[in-house]
């Protein structure tokens, strides 16, 4: 930045007509082919570390298109970025694409028409049967099966397709990211990155395996973690059915919405208090339909208030079923498989039994839907159904991205510990969460509510195909069955593998599967098991065994800026990528991932919903960016308080298109009277030694303490009151100062000669002041109307100048002009000359009429100030002769009284 560069003296090359139209396409090229944003490495590593800000930025998911709430976050985010970037730090802000994980594999599902097959081998001359499908999911049975390597050659197409279209988007949104440091959560760094991660979690044992019962998607035939989980409401029925006493005694009711799980009962379950069934406590009961006997046990997580008080225990039914199940070390009687279908093959415990044939005949391979229909049936036909279902709306768990309830099947899976099982490691993270600075600060309650409610470890595998591999295989027992207890892992240098491919040290590829040789596992990473490495990732972690420039590594970068300085992201992945960022730093590197988190709001629909692509309400944002022009959308995203829920509003992104506009116009009048003179060395004067008269000190004054405010709001990043005070001043200024120091500005009377060449000292403040008061606000307004401001800048000042590499105003550049001024001078008289206008108003005259005489009322102290600027508020009133100040304690400055009546009233 050079002092040439913020010389407000520079002549103007000002436009006919200034427009925002077309602002986009001409600075967004200028940015790219200049390299604006780039961040300069050596010079980041020559520096303190306080001299860089590193932002940890959210890759989207790349998968269809961006919608508004997309620009609602990034655009915020990219205000703070800006502003730090002017305050004169080395800004770390990169861009990485979430592409790997199940959005994107259904997309590619609906665009091609296919699904994928891990039993078919690779066809090499493979062609989609469609593309360009969209909409949601269709069923499996018109998808047409590839094999895996088919499948995942046409993720990796359609990803960078669609990443192409989000650059293209971000770039029209006017984010000031560095584009030169971009990544994929899919390719070899980001794999080799989350393999190492997870490697070192196995090996300190913060991962491990487990065959145990958890909730499976049956659409998308995947595990679920608990931070993927929706509660919806769900169509269901009450069914009260009698349970029979071994003893002989009358039958004992439960009320159950899933009476197709009666086969697979373990247990009945009340409550240690509950003095109904305090008798029952120790005895058994048999299974209607089925004749299993099962015991009553008493459990606190029984509701005494909820149906009967008393409830079967199935396994598995529920998530609580599970905890009953573990916690009183009951049998397991599973009947639901990973299709979501029952069992073919009738169950060791029914058979033999009076249920057996009905099983056979219409429990096996059927759907639970179909199943509960037979099962109720056979109730009602048996008596043990005691009155019809009642219906209800039940809560039901979703995978966020589903459309079916989930189910509880056994699975092995992998873990990481997060604190849900183990108090020492939960502790650990709540005390990282009072550690990290959340804006706004109430966001740290979301966070510790999650880690206090975790029920389980972090499932981090995932039955799909396109993703991170685990990159571990198996031994095989001799007989052929696989040795999970066995796990071969590859040494860190040899990273990324793919075990479906790839061979452990030791083996030889023809003992894939083979007794006594290996098996790889076929499963991949939860996408956030590698987005929670997004600052690893893109700051140069190194892979262990590769050399600094290989495999993305930069050793020197990652210990100057890791931890970053900040994480910006939407409230609603607290608990899934904030969270998991944290714990994988915490285990990894005993430290937060960055300082501060700033959490943005959603956008919602008129309805006020969340907008998203799932739930199918969402707006794409390109339409809005060419109606209303970016920074009127980027005015809309930073006029919203951070961490609010803001409601989808045209009529505010309209106030910001005609902030911009007039950002423009004020900016050509401001800029119109040609350049300052110059000193005795040939360079322009300090502008502010020349600013003199106390009017346009004031406006300097007042504006002085903008930036007071708006700095200190950006420090604690809220972008939002830094807009509102930068924004009320420039009307102000626009509406105020303007029309009391046009004419002074002009050096006299407006001619067809333009304004005076040979300016007096009162002219020259005047244009002073305009410069210096325009340089500093298009300063402050430049990381929100980036492109207005960026085109104003461009009017008077040298060719390769940018108003985003310029310093972040400051006040002691306006010393020279402000001292001693008083700051309130211009809102008084702002307020006199509304009182001229009004009285023109009510006596029905244009605001150009010219009057003979006024007075103007008002205490003594504001009534000095208005005489401080009474040539200015004469000139701007069109008042030809005296204005009359008249003291006057219970009146305003606005109480105007025309003396005469106007010329030509």
């Amino acid at each position: 930045m050079t002092a040439r560069s913020l010389d407000p003296s520079r002549p103007a090359t000002l436009p006919e007509r200034p427009s925002v139209d077309g602002l986009e396409e001409k600075w967004a090229q200028v940015w790219k082919d200049r390299d604006v944003y780039r961040f300069d490495r050596d010079a980041a590593l020559a520096a303190e570390r306080s001299q860089i800000f590193a932002v940890d930025t959210p890759p989207p998911t790349a998968s269809g298109s961006l919608h508004l709430g997309h620009v609602f976050g990034y655009t915020q985010a990219d205000c703070l970025a800006r502003y730090h970037r002017m305050t004169g730090k080395h800004v770390f802000y990169p861009i990485g694409w979430d592409d790997n994980g199940l959005p994107t594999e259904r997309r590619v599902q609906n665009y091609y028409g296919v699904r994928g097959d891990a039993t078919l081998p690779f066809d090499p001359g493979f062609a989609p049967p469609q593309q360009g499908g969209e909409g949601r999911s269709t069923r499996a049975a018109d998808q047409q099966p590839v094999g895996r390597a088919n499948f995942i050659e046409l993720c990796e197409e359609l990803t960078v397709l669609d990443e192409k279209t989000f650059e293209d988007t971000f770039r029209r949104l006017g984010l000031a990211l560095d584009w030169n440091v971009q990544y994929r959560t899919i390719d070899d760094r980001s794999r080799a990155v989350a393999q190492q991660a997870f490697l070192r979690n196995l090996a300190r044992g913060e991962a491990y395996q487990a065959e145990a019962p958890g909730l499976w998607d049956i659409t998308f035939q995947t595990a679920v973690a608990q931070a993927e989980l929706e509660a919806r409401d769900y169509p269901g029925a009450y069914h009260r059915v009698a349970f029979h006493r071994t003893d002989g005694a009358g039958p004992v009711y439960i009320e159950t919405t899933r009476p197709e799980l009666i086969c697979s009962v373990v247990a009945l379950i009340a409550h240690p208090d509950d003095e109904r069934y305090a008798a029952l406590f120790g005895t058994t009961v048999t299974s209607p339909l089925f004749g299993v006997e099962v015991p009553v046990l008493a459990h606190p997580m029984a509701e005494m208030d909820k149906g009967a008080g008393i409830a079967m225990c199935c396994t598995f039914g529920d998530m609580t079923d599970v905890q009953w199940w573990r916690e009183l070390s009951l049998p397991t009687r599973s009947v639901i498989t990973r299709s979501g279908r029952f069992q073919s093959e009738t169950p060791a415990w029914v058979a033999g039994g009076p249920g057996e044939e009905l099983y056979a005949a219409a429990l096996a391979g059927k759907t639970t839907h179909s199943a509960r229909e037979a099962t109720v049936a056979a109730l009602r036909e048996s008596g043990d159904l005691d009155g019809e279902p009642t219906t209800t709306q039940r809560k039901a768990n979703f995978f966020e991205k589903g459309d079916k309830p989930l189910e509880i099947v056994t699975s092995r899976q992998w873990f990481i510990r997060n604190g849900g099982k183990d108090e020492s490691i939960r502790e650990q993270l709540l005390a990282r969460g009072e550690e990290l600075d959340f804006h706004p600060a109430f966001m740290r309650a979301r966070y510790r509510n999650w880690v206090e409610g975790l029920n389980g470890d972090w499932l981090v595998s995932r039955q799909r195909f396109f993703g991170v591999q685990i990159p571990v295989w198996y031994g095989v027992h001799a007989d052929g069955q696989t040795d999970y207890d066995t796990v071969l892992v590859p040494a860190e240098d040899r990273l990324p593998v793919d075990p479906m491919s790839d061979v452990p040290a030791g083996y030889t590829a023809d003992q894939r599967d083979q007794p006594g040789g290996f098996t790889g596992d076929p499963d991949i990473l939860d996408t956030w098991a590698t987005s929670s490495l997004s600052p690893q990732i893109a700051a140069g972690w190194p892979v262990a065994g590769r050399p600094d420039g290989e495999l993305g590594n930069d050793s020197g970068l990652f210990a100057k800026i890791f931890p970053f300085d900040m994480r910006p992201q939407g409230h609603d992945i607290i608990r899934t990528w904030l969270f998991a960022t944290v714990v994988r730093a915490h285990f990894e590197h005993g430290s937060l991932p960055w300082s501060d988190a700033y959490i943005n709001g959603w956008i919602l629909d008129p309805d006020r919903k969340k907008m998203s692509k799932s739930k199918g309400n969402a707006t794409t944002p390109i339409g809005m960016l060419e109606q209303h022009g970016t920074d009127a959308v980027r005015y809309w995203a930073a006029a919203a308080r951070p961490g609010v829920d803001t409601i989808d509003d045209p009529g505010q992104i309209k106030v910001g298109r005609r902030l911009a506009i007039k950002l423009l116009n004020a900016s050509k009048f401001a800029l119109s009277f040609g350049e300052l003179p110059a000193g005795d060395d040939g360079r322009a004067a300090e502008a502010g030694a020349l600013v003199t008269e106390p009017i346009d000190r004031a406006m300097l004054a007042g504006l002085a303490a903008v930036v007071e405010r708006a700095t200190a709001s950006y420090e604690n990043f809220d972008y939002s009151t830094a807009l509102d005070a930068t924004e009320a001043f420039f009307w102000s200024f626009c509406d105020d100062y303007l029309e009391l120091v046009k004419e002074r500005a002009y050096g006299g009377p407006f001619s067809e000669h333009g304004p005076v060449t040979d300016p007096t000292p009162q002219t020259l403040s005047a244009r002073a002041a305009l410069r210096l008061g325009l340089s500093v606000q298009l300063r402050l307004l430049a990381p929100v109307l980036s492109f207005a401001a960026e085109e104003v800048w461009s009017w008077w000042h040298e060719e390769g100048s940018s108003v985003h590499t310029q310093p972040w105003p400051v006040v002691e550049e306006l010393a020279a002009a402000t001292d001693g001024a008083d700051a309130g001078l211009l809102g008084t008289v702002g307020e006199a000359l509304s009182g001229l206008r009004r009285a023109k108003s009510e006596a029905k005259v244009k605001m150009r009429t010219e009057i003979s005489a006024a007075t103007v009322c008002g205490p003594q102290q504001e009534l000095d100030r208005v005489r401080a600027a009474l040539p200015d508020l004469r000139a701007a009133g069109k008042v030809t002769g005296e204005i009359r100040l008249e003291p006057a304690e219970t009146l305003a400055v606005s109480d105007v009284v025309l003396v005469s009546e106007p010329a030509g009233a």
